[in-house]
């Protein structure tokens, strides 16, 4: 086996990281300065090389660079200073495998390079920009935005930096994270998907650690959690801003120590996942907003993926919508061939507020209660209709999803108090009478709006 590289230029740390690694049974070599840690490299090509990236004698994140040009599949595990944790995020992009934040204990240390080098893989020479296309084929579209979104997940896939996706409902933020697993190399592990905003609070840390059989009333059996299922593959956390704050402690534990401790064991256990979360949220805002933990946060989000609404993504939505009406046709029996000109000019025009969802249901809808061969104006849902009437009706066309047009008309001269109301109402019927939709839009707790309408006489103006 060959031995690791360490770069380090303080002795003391030097000696205790060396100390470590060698009571564990690895073989080390040790450098002090960038120039001894490139020469030592270019001599050993090391699977594994622990860098710290403040050297006397170089930038450690170029060092980082030429060490990857001499051999792409190495893995580098940097080390840096907790205040420097935007270093380390960089490093991340640049290709590092994993980051370290002093101060860490020795466990921490061990973790992340048996990690390392157990996920060692060969890398294609000569081919970095190459796109797996098999990785993408649930993705439709071929937009300059959507190009950039094919290429960003690419461009991490060796690496084990968590991924954070974020954007509007229903843009296809599973489909993102199922593509960063094709192309990673877990693909041949499990991915497991968890939806922190479907699962009840006091039963989401069983859900995500698991339990043991009468550890709580109703655990009548032993149950592996998400992360212990995900163990070698990648576990992924569908709005993870909906996680409860006492929780997002114990998974910052757990990203740290990469050991799960399931509810009533005595002992943790470790397993080797990488985590991809998702939020329709602005997760600094939330940060801001103290609903999430900021050293979470930045633990997360070292590789953020946008994935642009249906309405920023042009001819896209003809194609989806194509795609979507081929594969339903062949399952309904029906016999679709195309839409109509109008179809398609009105597709192109409607700002698509549930996004790629929103497409697929209308095309599922128009498939079942038709019959072909093209699809017209008159088989749409009548809301799309409605939608047509707001864009006729408007100077310059609808307003984008969740930004609609806002006019100081009828509120200048009213109280706060008044201002509030309707603002509160509006949201409501804007949303087809749902409190908890409205709540949602407005940042407060549906049990806030009960109550502010209880008061103002059930919510009639």
């Amino acid at each position: 086996m060959k031995p690791l590289l360490l770069v380090e230029d303080t002795p003391s740390l030097q000696m205790v990281y060396e100390t470590v690694l060698t009571g564990a049974g690895h073989a080390v070599r040790v450098a002090a300065n960038a120039a001894d840690g490139l020469s030592k490299f270019a001599d050993i090509l090391p699977d594994v090389v622990l860098l710290d990236l403040m050297l006397p004698d170089r930038n450690g994140l170029d060092l980082m660079q030429d060490m990857l040009r001499l051999k792409p599949e190495t893995n580098i595990i940097v080390v840096t200073a907790n205040g420097s944790i935007n270093r380390a995020v960089e490093a991340m992009r640049r290709g590092a495998y994993e980051f370290l934040l002093k101060p860490f204990n020795e466990q921490r240390l061990l973790n992340a390079v048996d990690n390392a080098l157990s996920d060692m893989r060969p890398v294609r020479r000569g081919t970095p920009e190459a796109i797996d296309t098999a990785a993408f084929s649930e993705f439709v579209g071929d937009s300059a935005v959507m190009a950039e979104v094919y290429s960003r997940i690419q461009s991490v896939g060796r690496s084990m930096a968590s991924v954070f996706i974020f954007g509007e409902s229903g843009t296809g933020k599973e489909i993102c994270a199922q593509a960063v697993h094709k192309v990673s190399h877990r693909a041949s592990g499990p991915f497991v998907p968890l939806n922190c905003g479907a699962i009840p609070a006091d039963l989401l840390e069983s859900e995500v650690f698991g339990h043991l059989k009468g550890s709580f009333t109703g655990a009548i059996s032993d149950k592996p959690g998400a992360a212990a299922v995900a163990d070698g593959g990648t576990l992924f956390l569908d709005e993870i801003c909906e996680m409860d704050l006492n929780l997002q402690t114990k998974l910052l534990r757990f990203l740290q120590t990469s050991t799960i401790q399931p509810v009533g064991a005595a002992h943790p256990r470790k397993v080797n996942v990488r985590i991809i979360c998702a939020t329709n949220r602005d997760p600094m805002e939330e940060v801001r907003r103290g609903r999430f933990r900021e050293d979470l946060y930045y633990r997360l989000y070292v590789v953020p993926i946008h994935l642009p609404p249906l309405r920023d993504r042009g001819d896209d939505i003809v194609q989806i919508a194509r795609a979507a009406l081929a594969r339903y046709s062949q399952e309904e029996g029906r016999d679709f061939s195309d839409l109509s000109a109008d179809v398609r000019a009105l597709f192109l025009k409607l700002p698509w507020p549930g996004n790629v969802r929103q497409l697929l249901n209308v095309l599922r809808n128009v498939v079942v209660l038709n019959e072909g061969p093209l699809v017209t104006l008159d088989m749409l849902p009548i809301e799309l209709h409605h939608a047509l009437e707001q864009y006729n009706d408007a100077p310059n066309g609808p307003a984008p999803a969740g930004k609609p047009h806002v006019t100081l008309d009828g509120l200048v001269g009213k109280t706060l108090a008044e201002i509030e109301q309707l603002v509160i109402e509006e949201t409501i019927a804007r949303h087809g009478g749902s409190i908890p939709k409205a709540a949602r839009v407005l940042d407060v707790s549906p049990s806030t709006l009960y109550r502010k309408r209880e008061n103002w006489g059930g919510g009639n103006r």
